[in-house]
C-alpha cells in the first residue's frame, strides 16, 4: 500500500496507522496480489466475481450439508447473500448442476444488505423454515469486497477499506425437523436509523463499485447503539441478564471498541470477534457467522444475541441458544 500510495497521496502518512492498528494478521483475498495492481473496469471485476464466487458458493455448501449429514437434493429453499458483485443468473442457479440441487428448489437471492448480511440472511432463512414446516433450508453467504479495490481511487475512504475487508464465505442450513440439535436459532429483529444512507454502501461508476464508509461509524455506534440493542431485547422477550454473551460482526477494532463501551462491557470481552477479525479480516456479511461458529465451539448452555450492522444505515440482531 505504501508503494500504492504514497508517492500519489499526500494523506497517506497520516492513514499509516489504520494498517498498523487494524487488528489483522491475515486475509484471503480472491486474486494474486499482482491482479490489484492495475487499473480494471466494472466488467472485468465482475467476471472475476462470478467466477470466485461460485467457487466459494459450491465449497461452503458441500462443506455445510457434510456437517449437517444431507445431501443437496434434500435442500428445498437456498437463501443466498452477496452484495459484492452483480450476478443474474445468481449464484445458487449457477450452481444448481454442479452441486445437484433439485429442480423444483425455491431461490431466495438478496442483495445489498452489506455488512449485516450475515444475520439478515439468518433471520429470512429462518422464517422460511418455519413458513414450511419440516423443509430444509440452506444459507449461502459470499463476499469478494476485494475485488473493489482501486489504486487509482486517492481517498480516505478507499485506504480504510483495504485496511479492512477480506474475502469469504459461510453457509448454514436450518430446519425445524432437527429438534434435537444443541443449538436453535431464534426469530430475528431490524432497526433503521433514518437518513443514514450516506453511512455505508456502494458507489457505482464506470470502474466497479467505490466503497462508501464514513469515518463517524465508531462515535455513530457510541450514540445510538445501546437504546437499539435493549429494544431488540423487549422484543424478542429478553433481558440483558438473561443472555449469556452478544456477538456481533467485528467491522474492525474501533467498531469492537465503541461497541463495547457504548454496551458497558468490559475492554476486550469480544475476543472471539477479535480473533475472527486478526484472521480473517472483515469479510462483510460472512464475518459474523465465522464469529457465531467459533463462539458455538466452547459455547456455555444459554442464550446468545448475535448482530451487525450494515448499509441503510441498519441494526440487524438474532437470538442463538444452546442447550446443555
Amino acid at each position: 500500500m505504501r508503494d500504492q500510495f504514497q508517492g500519489r497521496f499526500s494523506e497517506f502518512d497520516h492513514l499509516v496507522p489504520v494498517f498498523e492498528n487494524a487488528g489483522i494478521e491475515s486475509r484471503a483475498i480472491a486474486m494474486p496480489l499482482d491482479w490489484y495492481l492495475e487499473p480494471r473496469g466494472l466488467k472485468e471485476r465482475n467476471a472475476v466475481y462470478l467466477n470466485i464466487a461460485n467457487q466459494l458458493f459450491v465449497e461452503a455448501t458441500r462443506i455445510a450439508l457434510a456437517a449437517a449429514k444431507i445431501s443437496a437434493a434434500d435442500v428445498d429453499t437456498i437463501v443466498t447473500i452477496s452484495s459484492s458483485g452483480i450476478a443474474t443468473p445468481t449464484l445458487e442457479a449457477r450452481a444448481l448442476i454442479d452441486l445437484g440441487f433439485r429442480p423444483d428448489i425455491l431461490r431466495v437471492p438478496v442483495f445489498g444488505l452489506g455488512c449485516a448480511g450475515g444475520i439478515s440472511g439468518l433471520s429470512l432463512g429462518v422464517q422460511l423454515a418455519r413458513a414450511r414446516p419440516g423443509s430444509v433450508v440452506l444459507l449461502v453467504v459470499v463476499e469478494l469486497c476485494s475485488l473493489w479495490f482501486h489504486q487509482d481511487t486517492l481517498t480516505k475512504a478507499n485506504i480504510v477499506a483495504s485496511a479492512l475487508f477480506g474475502d469469504g464465505a459461510a453457509a448454514v442450513v436450518l430446519s425445524t425437523a432437527r429438534a434435537n440439535d444443541r443449538n436453535s436459532v431464534g426469530t430475528g429483529v431490524q432497526h433503521t436509523w433514518p437518513s443514514t444512507l450516506q453511512i455505508m454502501g456502494w458507489d457505482v461508476n464506470d470502474s466497479g463499485l467505490e466503497v462508501i464508509f464514513d469515518r463517524d461509524i465508531p462515535p455513530f455506534i457510541r450514540r445510538q447503539i445501546a437504546p437499539v440493542m435493549a429494544d431488540f431485547l423487549k422484543r424478542l422477550n429478553l433481558t440483558r441478564d438473561g443472555i449469556e454473551r452478544f456477538g456481533f460482526h467485528p467491522g474492525g477494532t474501533k467498531v469492537l471498541e465503541a461497541l463495547e463501551s457504548a454496551l458497558e462491557m468490559k475492554p476486550g470481552s469480544l475476543d472471539i470477534e477479535r480473533s475472527v477479525l486478526r484472521d480473517h479480516g472483515n469479510m462483510s456479511a460472512p464475518t459474523v457467522l465465522f464469529v457465531l461458529k467459533r463462539l458455538l465451539e466452547n459455547a456455555n448452555p444459554g442464550i446468545y444475541l448475535m448482530s451487525a450492522l450494515g448499509p441503510g444505515f441498519t441494526a440487524a440482531a438474532i437470538s442463538v441458544t444452546v442447550q446443555n
